[in-house]
């Protein structure tokens, strides 16, 4: 037993003596870092100082001259369908006659309900990524 103790202090201390020494990293290949008064200070002519400073370094122009008007990419995941979507294909396949007003109310659920169990999907009254790849056929194709 003492042996066994002694062995684990003494394997205790060695990682803490080997694990605790100073990592020297090698930068080969990296510039040097530049002071800050290198770069001088921002008068107008930034990207010139930057081009005598770092000769080899490719100016760009920024982005909001190249393309001043990005399309937004779509949200990531599934597609959550909006209410008034859910009701107006459910309305195309025939289980729901109330009017569309983007609420998900008892006859909305039941709707959705009666066309999960026809479609032979689980009936839990929620349009889930399962229901809506179906459902979502019902719409018209400017919709979908």
């Amino acid at each position: 037993m003492k042996n066994k103790v002694l062995s684990f202090i003494l394997i205790a201390f060695c990682i803490y003596i080997f694990g605790c020494q100073k990592n020297e990293v090698v930068s080969d290949g990296l510039p040097e870092p530049m002071p800050i008064e290198t770069l001088g200070a921002d008068d107008g002519q930034g990207r010139q100082d930057m081009a005598e400073v770092m000769p080899d370094m490719q100016l760009v122009q920024p982005l909001s001259e190249v393309a001043p008007k990005l399309d937004s990419l779509p949200p990531s995941g599934p597609y959550k369908p909006v209410p008034k979507e859910i009701q107006s294909a459910l309305k195309n396949a025939g289980y729901y006659s109330g009017r569309i007003d983007g609420k998900i109310g008892p006859v909305s659920k039941k709707a959705i309900e009666a066309f999960q169990k026809a479609k032979g999907l689980k009936a839990d009254g929620k349009v889930g990524p399962k229901t809506w790849a179906v459902l979502s056929g019902y719409l018209p194709a400017a919709d979908n």
